[in-house]
């Protein structure tokens, strides 16, 4: 009969071990599968800079630059209108003092090729939108995320020539159902969208899949671990959006000779 604490440690041990052991195999297993993924990625996979990246504050021109200086192809920010419906990066009611649309765009200007992912908050006033975008010679580097079915005939209406995804919620127990993704799929073709754009829980290899078939875009949002990056990765989205894009950067290029991301100019 065993007697005494001093057998506690190697029993707590003997049973620790091998569960450490097979994380490690299993860590290993999953490195592998996601390098060997990596190579599928569509050639046109982005990652966009959550408007606030690297700590900085959100909707501001601070933001812009750490996206664009970590890694990022495209930088996140809100819109809204001001009780003059003039544009401001805002995600709630403007109260006075925002970043106004005019103001981000000139910011997003100084980084060549940069591209904007306006995510609605409201539809009060789009054509202004355009307008600015002209200005800011960005007409050919913006579109619209946010877009719900709430907002789709307002976007629609407006007839902007401003590419968008259809924001849709997609629940875990439908991620994964080939015959609700095809109808999803149509759905999305059918408000003109470009393709959808969806929380992290709601993503699967089978609807990137999917709508892939259907030529549409899938953009994933806000991964910011390491783990689930190479998770959603291993997925073949097209787009990622995540607050920590130099981690994803990284990620991509991990054994690859990999140039800077995009400096200033």
């Amino acid at each position: 009969m065993l007697e005494g604490k001093g057998y506690i440690p190697v029993i707590t041990a003997a049973l620790i071990l091998p569960g450490a052991i097979l994380y490690s195999l299993l860590r290993r297993r999953s490195q592998r599968i996601f390098l060997e993924r990596r190579s599928e990625l569509p050639d046109s996979f982005t990652v966009t800079a959550h408007t606030g990246c690297m700590g900085t504050k959100a909707n501001s021109p601070a933001a812009i630059d750490a996206g664009a200086q970590n890694g990022a192809q495209i930088v996140e920010f809100d819109l809204n209108f001001d009780k003059d419906n003039r544009p401001v990066l805002s995600p709630g009611k403007p109260l006075g003092g925002e970043v106004t649309l005019e103001e981000g765009f000139r910011k997003v200007g100084e980084y060549e090729k940069l591209q904007v992912n306006i995510d609605l908050k409201s539809c009060a006033a789009l054509e202004s939108v355009r307008t600015a975008a002209r200005q800011y010679e960005l007409t050919d580097r913006i579109f619209f995320t946010g877009v719900h079915e709430g907002f789709l005939e307002d976007v629609r209406r407006a007839d902007l020539d401003i590419p968008y995804y259809l924001n849709v919620r997609v629940d875990r127990k439908s991620k994964h159902d080939t015959a609700y993704l095809e109808v999803l799929a149509k759905k999305v073709q059918e408000s003109g969208a470009i393709g959808i754009n969806l929380n992290k829980k709601g993503a699967s290899a089978e609807l990137c899949a999917v709508f892939h078939r259907k030529n549409l875009l899938v953009s994933v949002w806000t991964v910011n671990k390491k783990r689930e990056m190479k998770k959603i990765l291993g997925f073949l989205p097209d787009n990622i959006t995540t607050k920590n894009p130099r981690r994803l950067y990284e990620i991509l290029h991990s054994g690859q000779e990999a140039q800077e991301p995009v400096p200033a100019r």
